[in-house]
This record gives C-alpha cells, structure tokens and sequence, in this order.
C-alpha cells in the first residue's frame, strides 16, 4: 500500500536485544495527509530501514507500507511496517503520456495487421419535403 503525506511526528529511535538474542531497533513516525479531511497515520521503520530512510519533520513523502496484525494476551494489534519512503515532488515527476491526437487514424500503438479506421459517412441534416414532424 501506498500513502503521501506530511510528517509531523518524528519519535525516537528505539531498540533492544530479542529473547534469541538478536539485536533490533524502530523508529517510529505520524504522517497526515494532505487531503480534504485530512488522516493521521502512525507507521514504524523497523531493521536496517530506521538507518536507510531518516526522515524529518515538516517533509513530504509518499510511503510504501504492508499493514499487519497480530494477536498478543487475547488483544489485536495493528502495525503500520514501512519499506520504502521516497520524496512526494518525486512521485508526482512520473512522466506523463502525450494526449491522442485528433481526427481519424491509426492509434498511436495499434497492432499490425488492423485496418485503419474510415471517417463516417455525411449526414444531410436538411428538412425534406415529406417531413411532416414539427420538430
């Protein structure tokens, strides 16, 4: 999944030692949305990511996450796991495809082997003789 936003919270650095004795550490961030009504979403760097993607306050970013959940003493929790974060201006710089051009053609990457398309025939919008309709 992926979201942009604001951060506004930067919380600090946490780690420890695991039951098998390996080292880990997390940090944790609040990013809100730039929409209408805007979101709030808490989500966490864990690993060797809290050293790849420092992020700071005030900064726009588009983060790419994975949603988990797990259950501990009877009760769920939910966690918010980031993979990646890239800059916002950076995302929206996606190139951007030229419009069809107008009239009639072949399209832009049609095929081989299709015929090209052929114009309407012209319609005489003109009142006949025998119309009666007064419309």
């Amino acid at each position: 999944m992926e979201i942009t936003g604001k951060i506004i919270v930067a919380l600090p650095e946490t780690g420890g030692t695991s039951a098998k004795g390996n080292v880990w550490k997390k940090r944790e961030y609040v990013l809100e949305t730039q929409e209408t009504y805007p979101k709030k979403v808490a989500f966490n760097f864990f690993g060797d990511r809290v050293d790849q993607f420092p992020l700071q306050v005030g900064q726009v970013v588009k983060i790419s996450f994975d949603i988990d959940s797990r259950e501990y003493n009877g009760r769920w929790y939910v966690d918010c796991r980031a993979w990646k974060a890239e800059p916002a201006d950076a995302a929206a710089a996606a190139p951007v495809q030229a419009p069809a051009p107008a009239g009639y053609g072949p399209a832009p990457q049609m095929p081989s082997g299709y015929a090209t398309p052929t114009p309407p025939p012209a319609v005489d919008l003109a009142p006949s003789p025998n119309d009666d309709l007064p419309f």
